[in-house]
């Protein structure tokens, strides 16, 4: 009972949400929470809490939120896909519901907006989207395929829905590779699907999978297919007929276009089934002729096809021709334009310099003529100097500019150290300049008489346990006296300390010259006499 109510509530809170998009997040994490934890307990609880979900009407918002704008919900597309598993997990498994609403309404509609989901999907898969699009759409596939293995009456919906037309409509080969895997799974999980669905369900999913088979040269579609129409026609033998009647010619043409392709085993085991059994008649009627011709309209259904999709998109790829023809040819006139500018840039700064320098040579044999023939000498003197100081002007630019360069490192660590003193600097001003100022102390409020004696004996107790280092004010005094009279008794011994120190030095001197005289006059002293002066002179430096 406990466990029923923790369930009622949970389901009423989501019931209690309004029904638009904005709830969905609330809806889908609360769905997710409940799911989550009654799958761990026993399986009758979940299959009741499911039973409690589709009766409250939780289940008709979920199916009927698979419609809503992705604009208008968090996480779009994918909180979209999450709220498509969690609807396939509640109808899966939800245990005996007699109510023929729930068969006949209820699992169709999720059926059809499970599918008009995977078709909004396949719209948007196009440029940079594209591997996410076809990621969740093959997560939908995958909640689609959970639903018709455990209600396979539902196929026939599937394959009347306008939205399944419109998925098989793409040319995009993952796309088929996830459908095809679909029914490939549903027929290995159930082996009497084949004639559970009946003869016209039947020649659509053929239908779908030929035509895919015959339109692709993917290998996975390629083998995904045989591998699927072994199943038919191991799971059902009078669909081999229906595979005769309906495609003359397939083993013929799987054996063209899927030879050598790496699934040959069951390429091969397909062509013996569709050619065993079959009347002698039969076989002489088809003749080879008559399979490469049906293969020939299939090609040419096929190529008209194709042709026909590249010319309702020609106008769209013509235009993006142009309008790239336009832009690279504008480039290359800007191109050749500034390169045009800048040659006769080039060439009209050359004929200035030059007319500048024939002046300037003009100009200057016209002074030589001027000036008088003792004064050329003198003037052709100072050209000469001002050229050599020039020149060596120039060669200490340039030896300058080669030290700087060699400087360079170390001048910018000295810039680095000199940048970071001052910013040592001014954050040491900084701290200085800052004063911590106490708040006053307040008393906490709310405290009672009795919370302060409580407080003051506990302060007590630790004071009592952790004395404190800091001495009192009579401590101090007495430290203090005694620090004074220590001070005046080394004061007072000081001068007769210094004067013995004095004696010491003198006798040491005296020593020490006696010693000099003593070698100088001598030259071997004995070791003896050494001996005694070392022992003499020990004595002597020890403290009085």
């Amino acid at each position: 009972m406990e466990w029923s109510k923790e369930n009622t509530d949970e389901i009423f809170y989501l019931q209690s949400l309004e029904k638009s998009p904005e709830s969905f997040t609330k809806v889908l994490s609360g769905l997710s929470d409940l799911l989550a934890r009654r799958s761990v307990g026993d399986q009758r609880e979940l299959e009741t809490c499911k039973q409690e979900l589709y009766s409250s009407g939780v289940l008709e918002y979920c199916c009927a939120a698979l419609r809503f704008s992705p604009a208008q919900i968090e996480g779009s597309y994918a909180s979209l896909t999450r709220m498509a598993d969690i609807v396939s997990t509640c109808c899966v498994g939800i245990g005996l519901v007699r109510d023929e609403v729930f068969h006949h309404r209820f699992l169709p509609s999720v059926v059809e907006n499970v599918l008009c989901l995977a078709h909004r999907l396949v719209r948007r898969a196009t440029g940079e989207r594209k591997m996410k699009m076809i990621r969740l759409f093959k997560k939908v596939f995958d909640s689609l395929m959970w639903i018709l293995r455990a209600y396979s009456y539902l196929i026939p919906c599937v394959l009347q829905s306008k939205h399944y037309e419109n998925v098989q409509m793409s040319e995009d080969d993952e796309i088929w590779a996830v459908t095809l895997t679909m029914w490939y799974s549903l027929l290995r999980a159930n082996s009497t699907l084949v004639s559970e669905v009946g003869l016209k369900p039947l020649t659509g999913v053929t239908d779908d999978i030929v035509y895919k088979m015959s339109s692709s040269s993917n290998p996975v579609i390629g083998g995904t297919a045989i591998k699927t129409l072994l199943l038919i026609l191991e799971q059902h033998r009078p669909s081999l007929q229906l595979l005769r009647k309906h495609y003359k010619g397939l083993e013929d043409l799987v054996w063209k276009d899927w030879r050598g392709k790496g699934f040959d085993p069951a390429l091969e085991q397909l062509i013996d089934q569709l050619q065993s059994e079959a009347p002698e008649n039969v076989l002489q009627q088809h003749s080879s002729e008559e399979r490469v011709q049906a293969a020939c309209v299939i090609q040419a259904v096929w190529r008209a096809h194709r042709t026909r999709c590249r010319i309702k998109n020609l106008p769209r790829a013509v235009s993006a021709l142009q309008r790239s023809f336009r832009e690279r040819r504008q480039r290359q006139q800007q191109d050749t334009e500034k390169r045009h500018v800048e040659e006769e840039l080039r060439v009209n700064v050359q004929l200035r310099r030059q007319r500048a320098i024939r002046h300037f040579h003009q100009r200057q044999l016209h002074l030589m003529e001027i000036l008088p023939a003792d004064q050329v000498a003198r003037y052709l003197g100072e050209l000469e100097t001002r050229a050599a100081v020039l020149i060596q002007r120039v060669w200490r630019g340039h030896r300058a500019r080669l030290g700087f360069q060699r400087c360079r490192y170390q001048l910018r660590q000295h810039k680095a150290a000199v940048t970071l003193q001052r910013a040592v600097l001014r954050f040491l001003q900084r701290r200085r300049s800052q004063r911590i100022i106490l708040a006053p102390w307040k008393d906490p409020r709310g405290l009672t008489d009795v919370r302060r004696t409580e407080l003051r004996r506990q302060i007590e107790e630790h004071v009592s346990l952790y004395p404190s280092s800091v001495v009192s004010p009579e401590g101090a005094l007495e430290l203090h006296e005694k620090a004074q009279s220590m001070l005046q008794q080394h004061l007072m011994t000081r001068a007769s300390d210094q004067a013995q120190e004095q004696h010491r030095q003198a006798l040491l001197a005296q020593i020490n010259t006696d010693l000099e005289l003593l070698l100088s006059k001598q030259d071997s002293i004995s070791y003896q006499y050494l001996t005694a002066n070392a022992v003499l002179r020990t004595t002597l430096t020890l403290p009085l």
